[in-house]
């Protein structure tokens, strides 16, 4: 066999090595729910563990990561617990390094900062190092969701695959509602005034003791014999 023939079996043989490797390290993704046929996110295939919620606030982990997700629409509690919880674990993230990585707003943090946060108590694991957290919240589906990850391209392509999708109606707003009532009963007061000044009630009782032949005055005194004075 000569040299040529060599070099090119020891390339195509670096070429298959490399692709099995990549195939070994590359991460493979699966689609979760947050809310129950709502909002999805990619998170890493046969790899992330549901912790279960505390008090609505939803967390999974992996090999490598922490994800927290919170609904306030989904949260029926009357105290949000949760929904502090999420703000101080929000706050936290926030206080670390601020970096843009592909058009995301990303913060690094240290991993022992985010175990502190009480709602990850559930959560059995030890975490060091530096992780890359991307918050991320959406006005019309209500949803809040922090990714943590020391893997800052698997924290970015989870942030990317997040569809969102409203499954929660809308709160009635009381003050709306109130105002509402407030302008209906305005505006029949409204007309009930007009419809009083607009009418001669002289001529109202002389119409009705003309159909009836009863004099009015009369027979309020009379009643008033027996009731008192009447308000009328």
């Amino acid at each position: 066999m000569d040299n040529k023939k060599i070099i090119i079996i020891g390339i195509i043989i670096l070429i298959i090595a490399g692709i099995i490797l990549v195939m070994l390290t590359s991460v493979h993704y699966e689609k979760i729910d947050i809310t129950p046929n709502g909002t999805t996110i990619e998170v890493p295939a046969n790899q992330t563990k549901y912790n279960g919620d505390v008090q609505s606030a939803k967390i999974w982990n992996w090999n490598n990561g922490i994800l927290v997700t919170y609904n306030n629409h989904e949260d029926k509690n009357l105290i949000k617990v949760s929904e502090l919880g999420y703000n101080t674990l929000n706050n936290v993230v926030k206080n670390g390094e601020k970096q843009n990585i592909d058009g995301l707003t990303c913060y690094v943090i240290n991993a022992d900062q985010l175990l502190e946060i009480h709602i990850f108590d559930i959560i059995k694991v030890n975490y060091n190092g530096k992780f890359y957290c991307i918050p991320l919240s959406n006005e019309t589906t209500h949803d809040n969701i922090m990714i943590c990850c020391n893997d800052k391209d698997m924290a970015v392509h989870m942030a990317k695959s997040v569809k969102y999708k409203n499954v929660f109606p809308e709160k009635n707003d009381l003050n709306n509602t109130l105002t509402t009532v407030k302008n209906i009963t305005g505006d029949l007061q409204s007309k009930a005034n007009k419809y009083t000044n607009n009418t001669n009630l002289s001529n109202i009782k002389s119409t009705v003791e003309e159909e009836t032949g009863v004099n009015l005055d009369n027979a309020k005194s009379k009643i008033e014999q027996y009731t008192g004075k009447l308000p009328i």
